[in-house]
């Protein structure tokens, strides 16, 4: 999935979010600089757009997009448990080595992320 689609899609439901008057809008839209994904599970993530610089969260975003199709006003599920999505966002956050982000996608590829803490 191309970051550009990413970006779009984000801005799009955004729009949508505050066209429709919903009481509940400021729990659908993300802050500035940051998107919503959710794990299969249904646990919602705030997310700052930096890590769509990141191979191993775009590769979650791929994985998203063969398992479950582009989201048209949907949202954007990721392929992974809320344990799963936590261990990552943890990661994710101290700092990610080149040999860490090699064995999470390994890990990822071989588990579809069900478990990858």
């Amino acid at each position: 999935m191309m970051v550009s689609k990413i970006v779009k899609l984000v801005r799009k439901w955004h729009r949508d979010a505050w066209k429709s008057g919903s009481n509940k809008r400021n729990d659908l839209v993300a802050n500035k600089g940051h998107f919503v994904v959710y794990a299969v599970d249904q646990s919602r993530f705030v997310m700052p757009l930096h890590y769509l610089d990141n191979n191993v969260f775009l590769e979650l975003l791929r994985m998203s997009e063969d398992e479950f199709g582009l989201p048209g006003n949907g949202h954007i599920t990721l392929p992974c448990d809320s344990i799963a999505m936590n261990h990552m966002v943890d990661v994710f956050e101290q700092g990610c080595s080149d040999d860490l982000e090699r064995d999470l996608l390994v890990s990822i590829a071989s588990n579809r992320c069900s478990s990858c803490s």
